[in-house]
């Protein structure tokens, strides 16, 4: 049986879910992101429902704003820290290096495939431990292991073909 606290919350999400996900996603670039922020309001809605209700939208879209400008300096400083990595391998092999073609290739995948691949070649994670990072089946983080490799081999330049071998990509 819920409490009146969470049957209040679960109607207060109800009511305003809609409207906070249309506000972040006008101002995300893309719907996994929006919905990602979207719950993180309600999280931290129901974080500070202790101290204090508040069931108004102006609150929630305040709190959705402060979280997207958060996503922003992320994005940023990832950003900045890609850059300063390909800057750093121009400048120890060449704008035709292996490792800038590598960077490269990593910078174009998606977050989720570029994060397996760290996962176990940097990290030197093998698939059972990739399963209990990411808390899936070993099944599960062997095929996504598998479609990351193929999304890299993607990525790679032609005549790159001796660095995908090594990644076993």
């Amino acid at each position: 049986m819920l409490s009146e606290r969470e049957l209040a919350f679960i109607a207060i999400h109800k009511d305003s879910y809609a409207g906070v996900f249309r506000f972040v996603r006008r101002r995300v670039e893309s719907p996994e992101v929006a919905e990602e922020i979207a719950a993180d309001v309600f999280r931290v809605a129901w974080q500070k429902w202790a101290d204090a209700p508040r069931t108004d939208i102006a609150w929630l879209l305040t709190v959705a704003r402060n979280l997207i400008g958060n996503a922003y300096r992320s994005r940023d400083r990832q950003q900045a820290l890609q850059e300063k990595l390909r800057a750093a391998a121009v400048l120890a092999g060449g704008h035709g290096s292996e490792i800038v073609a590598v960077h490269d290739a990593m910078a174009a995948m998606r977050e989720k495939d570029r994060d397996i691949l760290q996962l176990a070649y940097w990290d030197g994670l093998d698939t059972s431990e990739i399963a209990g990072v990411l808390e899936c089946s070993e099944s599960a983080a062997k095929v996504r292991l598998h479609r990351a490799r193929a999304a890299f081999r993607k990525q790679m330049p032609a005549g790159a073909e001796m660095i995908t071998q090594r990644m076993g990509a």
